[in-house]
């Protein structure tokens, strides 16, 4: 007998999380209503979804927190339930109760369970009350600044302070001394009620070093509740995961199934229904502490999806229709490894998101075998990405039997995506990935920190990288320089070989960029009776020498697969992936290692009147205060003959529901101040001068 789902749900959510569940929902022969803002009229869940309704503007509180203008649409649709995806409504209780009122099922857990566990201050009191350990903190609401300060103190230094309501990572912030409790508390507040209408904050000592480290739930309505396989979320930006794993590397099985079995206690606490995670930090002994629940599919479900074969959409659709769960705890297994990249467009330096249209857009597929590479999107070649939302372009999840696969199938997937049009986190993806201690496991919150404590500058290379991609630069240059001579379609006779001088852009302990420079030697195998195909392999003889170490040279026979200006780059000899983005004046723009290279390619003869060559000078804007990203001016700190020490704070931007302080880069006296509050502003605007000294 076929269980009886619904006919139609209406999702409330954009982008990816959109078009996840449409997704299964159409497997499930369910028909799928989305809404949409002005800015999302064209997007890829809105032409997925079966009917689409515009609610409103682009800011999302004119929009998807719209719950009038949301509750408009599901009337006309005539849809039987709601899916909230995450963030936006999806953990809003007041929601839920309309729904209710409406008869309309909620695809989530009920009112009561939602409001007292996504209030992290009545969960934390509710954590207690069901055995789950927790972290030291202050139960209540905290009043304002000066009693958060006064509540740090008592607790002891550092400590988190983060919304109540909501999370992702927003109206979070960590302080170590009451100044900074006081500038925190501003911000996280601020950032708060922007992000979930919400300004309570709640502070709590912070675990240094932790890992965190979460539980996956899923409860029907029968009083049916199962744990699936951890999720570690170690590896974040500004409190917001960035790469996820599962299962962990830091869990033996006795503290997975204490975990578990505590995240099931809490849910049966509070008669939670549907899919849900709970939370916890894990020290370097294993000791959990509670630190949140999460009402809601999360974002890296997927990865949980790869090792259990579940599919948690699905799930979150049975039990909102009453159904009860089709499996048992000793049901559950784990399946290989599976780990998660968040791509973002954002600049992976300082985490500043970046806005625009993907003037190129190709998403990797399969590699080692079928379904190991997943890519959760919801943008296409075109699309924009809006100063409006939240900057993910895309979940990439990759699995495999060991956790080294799923490295390494992460590793080319990473060299396998092409964007353009957009900063994006790619290179700061696939450097954690290459490294050293994320291979061994050796993780944690703070993992970013302390490896790029000044910030992600890019991929540095070795002796043997720089070679490497000297050698390839070469060759491309050859099989480039048969093509602009060779008057054939399909292949060239006319060029076998080339001498050429390489600089490859380096990057220094100071964070400043040297040239580094390399005479190579190409020529084509002689097995290919003097022809370089210009659409196809090309094998290679090639001698390279880094010109400022005589010792660093090298001999190496690669064979290379391109279509001459096509994006990728293959070395079939080693699975190597490298990405032809764009020509330049005097060679080319690559992606190697995840990190794009400006690089020179000329001849010896080029190569020494270049030296005479006088270099450009870089403009001074150390008396300028600039927009790091396009976004609304908050607030302005200064006027006009205000004299401001250097780092004080003259200005907060807001994008994209983060809020960042503008500090002044020098001390001085502030000349002109161009914006007020609330203007709009495009990155790299002047937004404050100082005098001259």
């Amino acid at each position: 007998m076929k269980q009886k789902l619904f006919s139609k749900i209406l999702v409330a959510n954009r982008g990816e999380i959109a078009c996840r569940v449409i997704r299964t929902a159409k497997r499930l022969g369910i028909r799928t209503v989305a809404v949409y803002s002005d800015a999302d009229a064209s997007a890829l869940f809105v032409r997925q979804a079966d009917e689409a309704y515009n609610v409103g503007p682009a800011p999302s509180a004119q929009s998807y927190l719209n719950v009038d203008a949301i509750m408009q649409a599901i009337r006309d649709s005539g849809a039987q339930a709601v899916h909230p995806g995450y963030g936006f409504l999806s953990e809003n209780a007041s929601f839920v109760k309309r729904l209710d009122e409406a008869g309309v099922a909620f695809i989530g857990p009920r009112e009561y369970a939602m409001a007292a566990m996504g209030d992290k201050i009545q969960s934390k009191i509710i954590a207690k009350e069901a055995g789950v350990n927790t972290i030291p903190g202050y139960d209540g609401v905290v009043r304002d600044a000066e009693h958060a300060v006064e509540i740090s103190e008592d607790i002891g230094y550092p400590v988190m302070l983060k919304a109540s309501a909501g999370g992702g990572g927003k109206g979070m912030r960590i302080a170590r001394t009451a100044q900074e409790v006081r500038e925190g508390f501003k911000l996280a507040s601020d950032e708060a009620q922007s992000s979930f209408g919400d300004r309570r904050i709640l502070v709590e000592r912070f675990i240094e070093e932790p890992r965190h480290i979460e539980i996956q739930i899923i409860a029907d309505g029968h009083g049916n509740v199962l744990w699936l396989p951890e999720r570690e979320c170690s590896i974040q930006r500004r409190n917001q995961r960035v790469i996820e794993e599962a299962p962990s590397t830091h869990l033996d099985p006795e503290t997975r199934r204490l975990m578990g079995e505590q995240a099931v206690a809490l849910a049966r606490n509070v008669g939670y229904n549907s899919a849900g995670t709970v939370e916890f930090l894990v020290d370097k002994h294993r000791n959990f502490f509670f630190l949140e629940m999460n009402t809601r599919l999360q974002v890296e479900h997927p990865i949980t999806e790869y090792i259990t074969g579940l599919d948690l959409v699905e799930q979150m659709i049975r039990s909102a229709a009453g159904l009860p769960l089709a499996l048992k705890q000793q049901d559950v297994a784990i399946n290989g490894w599976a780990i998660e990249s968040r791509v973002y467009a954002e600049d992976p330096e300082h985490y500043l998101p970046s806005i625009g249209a993907l003037s190129k857009y190709q998403e990797p597929r399969s590699w080692r075998q079928p379904g190991d590479v997943r890519c959760d999107s919801g943008v296409t070649e075109g699309s924009e990405i809006s100063m409006y939302y939240d900057p993910m372009i895309c979940k990439l999840s990759t699995h495999g039997p060991t956790r080294a696969d799923a490295i390494a199938t992460m590793s080319h997937a990473l060299d396998r995506y092409l964007i353009k049009g957009v900063t994006h986190n790619i290179p700061l993806l696939r450097d954690v990935v290459s490294s050293a201690d994320f291979a061994s496991g050796r993780t944690s919150t703070s993992f970013l920190a302390e490896h790029y404590p000044q910030g992600f500058k890019g991929y540095r290379l070795t002796d043997q990288s720089a070679i490497k991609l000297a050698s390839i630069s070469g060759a491309l240059a050859l099989i480039r320089q048969a093509r602009d001579n060779s008057a054939a379609a399909a292949s060239s006779s006319f060029v076998t070989s080339g001498e050429y001088v390489v600089l490859l852009p380096q990057l220094q302990d100071d964070g400043t960029v040297s040239k580094l420079e390399a005479a190579v030697s190409v020529s084509v195998d002689p097995r290919s009776d003097g022809i370089i195909a210009l659409n196809g392999s090309n094998k290679f003889h090639i001698k390279t020498m880094l010109l400022a170490d005589d010792t660093s040279a090298a001999t190496l026979t690669p064979t290379i697969k391109w279509s001459v200006d096509q994006p990728f780059v293959e070395i079939t000899d080693d699975d190597t992936v490298i990405q032809f983005l764009d020509p330049l004046p005097l060679g080319f723009r690559l992606q190697f290692m995840g990190t794009k290279f400006d690089i020179d390619v000329m001849a010896p003869r080029q190569r020494e009147l270049m030296r005479f060559m006088k270099e450009k000078e870089a403009l001074d804007t150390s008396k300028l205060v600039l927009a790091p990203m396009p976004g609304t001016i908050v607030s302005v700190a200064v006027k006009p003959g205000d004299t401001v020490a250097e780092g004080a704070e003259v200005a907060v931007v807001e994008a994209m529901k983060m809020q960042n302080v503008l500090r002044a880069p020098k001390a001085g006296t502030i000349k002109a101040v161009h914006v007020a509050q609330g203007s709009t502003v495009s990155g790299d605007d002047i937004l404050i001068e100082l005098e001259d000294e």
